[in-house]
């Protein structure tokens, strides 16, 4: 097994970019101690899309989401995710 080499210190955040576009991380960390890490208040990226919907299937979505009092966006990622999670375990 080959020894782990100490990281460098870096002064900029592009020093250490250029840096590890060059090097393998493997020489400088022993992956196998490596833990898993959960991040519960990290929000994931988001983009903005554009969806044209019929205007009743809007209004309908509306008064879904005001039953629920949450934004109409927000119910239908849900919905939209919801979907999805289940289309993939199936």
């Amino acid at each position: 097994m080959s020894k782990i080499k100490n990281t460098p210190t870096f002064k900029t955040e592009a020093e250490e970019r250029a840096f590890w576009e060059k090097h393998d991380s493997s020489d400088y960390v022993d992956w196998k101690k490596a833990q898993s890490v959960s991040m519960p208040n990290l929000k994931p990226s988001t983009k903005t899309i554009s969806l044209r919907l019929p205007e009743g299937l809007l209004d309908s979505i509306k008064i879904e989401a005001n039953k629920r009092d949450m934004p109409y966006q927000s119910l239908i990622k849900a919905w939209l995710a919801e979907d999805v999670k289940q289309s993939r375990n199936a």
